[in-house]
């Protein structure tokens, strides 16, 4: 094969990257802000969960780790908080309760409990009890 020729098949397209980023630039485009903020929430929800031992498939004293937990869920209500006025009522409600029981999930694994007010998140929400 000659240096100079290309190493991409004549019969296939040349695989850079550009496409595909373009391709994700146009389909970021046409999500709603309210999809993107409900989806990332949703992550870090379940990342959340599982952090505080509430994993389904029998690993859960293998997932728990309160520290990672506190993170996520503080990062939640800051997200839930921040963007709930501009998401909606309807979004905004069922990321609440999500995060009040998660919250809850949290308090309920710790060994020592932190005051109240002082729970992950509870400076955006409020006591959670």
């Amino acid at each position: 094969m000659d240096p100079m020729s290309s190493s991409t098949p004549d019969h296939l397209p040349a695989t850079d990257g550009t496409d595909s980023v373009g391709e994700a630039t146009r389909d970021i485009a046409d999500v709603a802000a309210v999809e993107v903020i409900t989806t990332a929430a949703v992550h870090l929800m379940s990342a959340a969960a599982v952090k505080c031992g509430l994993a389904d498939d029998g690993r859960a004293a293998d997932d728990l780790d309160l520290d990672e937990a506190r993170k996520l869920i503080t990062a939640l209500a800051a997200l839930v908080t921040a963007s709930a006025p501009d998401i909606g009522n309807q979004h905004a409600r069922s990321l609440r309760d999500g995060l009040k029981s998660l919250q809850l999930a949290f308090r309920e694994a710790s060994v020592v409990p932190d005051a109240p007010g002082e729970g992950p998140g509870e400076k955006y929400t409020g006591s959670v009890v």
